[in-house]
């Protein structure tokens, strides 16, 4: 449906009370219709993202929920591992240091109520001995002070662009795109990020080369929960080449950027949508990438983590069951893991990619993409 013609549906909706009271009563039908149709990605995901405003969050969750715990009836082959993904990039030279694998913490933060809680978070993965990126939206429905923008990377954490506004909009047109990226643009500039991850996952890589950074991390190896829920099939980054002659606005200089997968589940996804009580299919995870030697990048949400078991909210997850995983990369992994953040693999990638006697001898280079 086009986008005018949808709003002047939903315009003459409320402006008429029984056609609005029909409409409204229904949309949660429609929206689980939508969510559960055959209408191809785009298509699905364009009209669910302009529904959206229109149903409380909790009718929202519980659709999710509800079809997410049908869904994982049958996909038990690609969840959460999908085999054949180990494979890493032809003679890829491992990790610094000569670690056995990564391990590399990220969070995304959605909300006022997630922003409130990240020095906590920071402080908790210090006391472990873990430094992560927390991925900001520059124009949702908070401000990000730049006094914790800076308080977090002078501790060395990192800082990154989380979408423009996170409403689902952001790909809905290369042309908005383009313009929108402007704006990005300036945002990674004024934060110093090096880095983004689309909202919901929404993406397009090609179009991804029109932002001023290093990295993107929008992608994963199988994520079958997520509205593109096309995966990538590698629990390794990889790199994305420019197309030729796509009219980026970023310089020419600019060869293309990495792309960092995430590869263990969403905290959203194992403790909201699916109701998981242990972080067991976390360490099933990681051991696994462990032993194929590949980048554990995690992406949570502090907007869902309870920091006190006895002021929980309906939506939330203990914080313990994220601690519970430090903990255990901790004592069952010591010393053999590299904890980095996603600057320093993207760095890593480009060194070898910058060095021909390694490139030559690697499958870091370039590689087609296409996104549904």
């Amino acid at each position: 449906m086009h986008t005018r013609a949808f709003n002047t549906l939903w315009v003459i909706a409320l402006r008429f009370g029984p056609i609005a009271k029909l409409a409204i009563s229904h949309v949660w039908f429609l929206c689980a219709l939508i969510l559960s149709s055959a209408l191809c990605a785009r298509a699905r995901n364009r009209v669910y993202y302009w529904l959206k405003p229109f149903v409380p969050q909790s009718l929202r969750a519980a659709i999710r929920r509800k079809l997410a715990r049908h869904l994982r009836k049958r996909i038990g082959e690609v969840w959460p591992i999908m085999q054949g993904s180990e494979r890493p990039p032809e003679n890829w030279p491992g990790w610094p240091e000569g670690r056995k694998f990564a391990v590399v913490l990220t969070h995304d933060v959605e909300s006022n109520a997630g922003l409130q809680k990240c020095r906590s978070l920071m402080e908790m993965e210090l006391d472990l001995g873990f430094r992560s990126s927390f991925n900001f939206i520059p124009e949702g429905s908070y401000r990000v002070p730049a006094q914790l923008r800076e308080e977090l990377t002078a501790r060395g954490f990192e800082v990154g662009i989380h979408d423009l506004k996170h409403d689902g909009h952001l790909f809905s047109s290369y042309r908005g795109f383009k313009r929108r990226s402007v704006r990005i643009n300036d945002y990674a500039r004024e934060w110093g990020a090096s880095g983004f991850r689309a909202g919901f996952m929404l993406r397009n890589l090609d179009w991804l080369h029109d932002l001023d950074v290093q990295y993107d991390a929008s992608t994963f190896d199988t994520d079958p929960f997520e509205p593109q829920p096309d995966g990538h099939h590698t629990i390794f980054p990889f790199w994305v080449p420019r197309p030729n002659g796509n009219g980026s606005a970023v310089p020419a200089s600019s060869e293309g950027y990495v792309e960092l997968p995430y590869t263990l589940p969403q905290d959203s996804t194992l403790f909201v949508l699916l109701d998981e009580t242990t972080p067991e299919i976390w360490m099933r995870k990681l051991d696994w990438i462990a032993k194929h030697g590949g980048m554990a990048l995690i992406d949570t949400h502090p907007d869902y983590m309870a920091l006190n078991a006895s002021s929980q909210k309906t939506g939330e997850y203990p914080i313990e069951l994220y601690k519970e995983l430090l903990n255990y990369i901790r004592s069952t992994y010591s010393g053999e893991y590299w904890p980095a953040l996603p600057r320093q693999v993207a760095a890593h990638v480009l060194n070898i990619r910058r060095h021909p006697t390694t490139r030559d001898r690697t499958g870091v280079g370039d590689q087609a993409v296409k996104e549904a």
